[in-house]
């Protein structure tokens, strides 16, 4: 019985080098937050690290705050719409580029990819001219748009991994069994790629509510978003509420990308799932 080969000393050094790198990269994207957190909690009017004591009255006071509570509604409102808007959208725009014949298909994945591509300060003062003469700004409708736009990339691609993870030979079945092609995917597709679709809403509410740099364009004095209250109160009044106020988008963000791993990790297994009947069949 042969001995299985070892790694040479230089593959084994390069890994470790690798792997240091790595998590040298994480801790340092994920140190601020870890600075944030406790200032949150600190007693002082001031942002101060490390804390001289433990209180959460800058929890309270971000409760209490009219502002601040309505700023949060705002967006929590204008994250659901876009979110839902993208993922219908998102997800008939993936199917049909994946189950459809379009002309001009790759010119229409560079149009899909050109949200991401294009500098948000560039899409933020467009936005911005064609908002202001439609007397969109400051509206619920007018930020549902723009997020839509922003969020709508993300949702398309999550959506296209859960339709390529899936044999179309499914959808034929069904179809030849007499079944219409708004039946099949309701009946078929949409209960295979759901997984993929609601991992896709959750990317699409926590890109809207996170996004800061286009809200702080098409927002005004009476409707802001949360990201366009932070500035604010940056500019005029630093206080440790601001750490309170990103230490729970931070902890809202983990829960969407724990969600979204489980959603992907039960889009796997129905997929295998799936694979392993055909097979048998």
């Amino acid at each position: 019985m042969s001995r299985p080969l070892s790694r040479p000393p230089s593959a084994v050094a390069s890994g470790l080098a690798s792997r240091a790198v790595a998590y040298a990269v994480v801790v340092f994207l994920l140190l601020p937050t870890a600075i944030v957190m406790p200032m949150s909690v600190s007693p002082e009017k001031y942002l101060q690290f490390p804390p001289s004591g433990f209180s959460l009255k800058w929890y309270s006071a971000y409760f209490t705050d009219r502002d601040w509570i309505d700023s949060t509604l705002f967006s929590l409102q204008t994250g659901l719409v876009a979110a839902a808007s993208a993922t219908v959208v998102g997800t008939m725009a993936a199917l049909a580029l994946v189950r459809g014949k379009v002309r001009g298909k790759s010119i229409v994945e560079l149009l899909i990819v050109g949200p991401v591509i294009v500098p948000h300060i560039a899409l933020a003062v467009a936005m911005f001219l064609v908002f202001d003469r439609l007397r969109l700004t400051g509206t619920l409708l007018g930020f549902a748009m723009a997020h839509t736009v922003l969020a709508l990339p993300f949702v398309i691609f999550t959506v296209l991994a859960g339709l390529y993870r899936y044999d179309a030979d499914l959808e034929m079945a069904a179809l030849s069994c007499g079944a219409g092609r708004l039946r099949t995917f309701w009946h078929v597709t949409l209960p295979m790629i759901l997984p993929s679709v609601l991992s896709a809403a959750l990317f699409a509410f926590i890109i809207s509510f996170d996004e800061a740099v286009v809200s702080f364009f098409i927002s005004d004095l009476d409707h802001k978003s949360l990201p366009r209250k932070m500035f604010e109160d940056i500019d005029y009044d630093i206080s440790p509420v601001l750490a309170g106020v990103a230490t729970m988008l931070t902890l809202l963000t983990i829960a969407v990308l724990i969600a979204g791993h489980y959603f992907r990790q039960l889009s796997d297994r129905r997929a295998a799932a799936a694979h392993a009947e055909g097979a048998a069949k």
